[in-house]
């Protein structure tokens, strides 16, 4: 028996990166998974993927922006199927500059995709997982909460995230629901592909110099933080919310 077995997720921002890996490892756990992407070709495209290697997946466009939208995908999943048990707030995006050159456009969009995002799709799955008296929430922040030169607004939405982790444990735990987040530091994704080139350096040099600050000795893949979000999303967990794990191969961020 597989360890999510019967239970049913959700994952956001799950076309590419740390989402498709998450989506990938609570399918191979016996999840049915709905994969959700404001890319609609890329959520549906990774969808088929992976039921082609025969896991109980399907894939929606998802703008965690739009309440009606977000309301939409959520009820039609948990109508569906019957629950809702597991939802991954992934969805994110960066807007890197430094604080006299970011635009208001910048620091919105960062917010409204990982904070406002993060509350529509929680506020959209509390109320199955209410019903069902069982649910887990699992936010993934970064390690940039700390602080980071050029990500004033990312910073603020990943930290914002942990505070809003922490109510949603307080508010939603007698209800048999858990919160908790993951906070990965340096993961080879496109995103930080993109930032490598935005940079102007070649991608495996950057990780590579950044990997030797890590130690470990390398940098994270997507598998890493999905084997944590695993966790939190499993029964083994539940007297465990409102938690922050920095996945970042040491201490320190």
């Amino acid at each position: 028996m597989s360890r999510l077995d019967g239970r049913v997720a959700l994952v956001t921002g799950a076309a590419r990166g740390i989402g498709w890996g998450t989506a990938r490892r609570l399918a191979e756990e016996g999840a049915a998974v709905c994969l959700t992407d404001v890319d609609k070709a890329g959520a549906l495209s990774v969808a088929e993927e992976l039921a082609d290697e025969g896991l109980d997946v399907f894939g929606a466009r998802l703008d965690v922006t739009d309440r009606e939208e977000v309301e939409g995908v959520v009820g039609e999943v948990a109508g569906h199927h019957g629950r809702l048990d597991i939802l991954v707030n992934n969805a994110g995006l960066t807007k890197d500059n430094l604080l006299f050159r970011m635009t208001d456009e910048d620091w919105g969009s960062v917010m409204d995709v990982h904070l406002t995002g993060a509350f529509l799709c929680s506020r959209a799955a509390q109320r199955p997982m209410v019903e069902n008296g069982y649910g887990r929430i699992v936010n993934i922040s970064s390690t940039s909460a700390l602080g980071n030169r050029g990500q004033a607004n990312y910073s603020a939405a990943k930290a914002g995230l942990q505070g809003f982790t922490k109510t949603l444990a307080v508010e939603l735990g007698r209800f048999g629901i858990t919160a908790n987040a993951v906070a990965p530091g340096f993961v080879e994704t496109e995103m930080t592909r993109a930032t490598a080139e935005r940079m102007g350096f070649d991608f495996e040099e950057f990780a590579a110099a950044r990997a030797k600050d890590i130690p470990v000795g390398r940098s994270g893949k997507p598998e890493d933080i999905a084997a944590a979000v695993l966790f939190f999303a499993s029964e083994e967990a539940g007297f465990i919310s409102g938690q922050v794990i920095y996945a970042a191969g040491g201490p320190k961020a």
